[in-house]
């Protein structure tokens, strides 16, 4: 899609998300299945049914995914569509390249082994390495627009009001 095109079909999302707010408020979803066996759970993505469980270094055997791995994946992704779409719309050439995300965890938080360790990651980083005649000043302000709105990122440094419901699954009666 070069930077015309990506004019033409945002144009009229942004005009229609001006005058009516709130046609820009979309509700995203995902569901998980706890049914199986082991510590695991099994999420529905758009191609295909993802199962995480544990990570080795809290008692899990690798072989599924880790979720702390997927929300990594998550950023490098909605970066990098971020960082395409910005280049696109600022015609900068971007020919090809990597992103990269990489995180510290200390999993006695996690595993509850030490109480002043953290639960979560307490470091992030995410590295592009660009293909690109790009000068300085372009790059900073491709850097600049890509973390602006680059949606996972941003959740990552300003995180959103959470709110957690638990209740037991309701069954038909006999």
């Amino acid at each position: 899609m070069d930077k015309t095109k990506l004019a033409e079909t945002q144009g009229p999302l942004k005009s229609q998300y001006k005058e009516d707010p709130e046609a820009a408020v979309v509700t995203l979803k995902a569901d998980g299945d706890v049914d199986g066996s082991g510590i695991a759970c099994r999420v529905q993505t758009a191609q295909a049914i993802a199962e995480a469980g544990l990570h080795p270094a809290t008692g899990g055997d690798g072989t599924q995914l880790c979720s702390g791995d997927m929300l990594l994946e998550a950023l490098v992704a909605c970066a990098g569509v971020t960082l395409r779409a910005v280049s696109t719309s600022m015609g900068v050439e971007v020919r090809g390249g990597s992103v990269h995300a990489e995180g510290d965890l200390d999993f006695r938080g996690t595993l509850g082994v030490a109480k002043d360790a953290p639960v979560g990651f307490r470091e992030i980083r995410l590295r592009f390495d660009l293909d690109t005649d790009a000068d300085a000043d372009t790059l900073a302000t491709l850097h600049k627009l890509t973390e602006r709105y680059c949606v996972v990122f941003q959740t990552l440094a300003k995180p959103p009001e959470l709110s957690v419901e638990m209740a037991p699954r309701q069954t038909a009666s006999a």
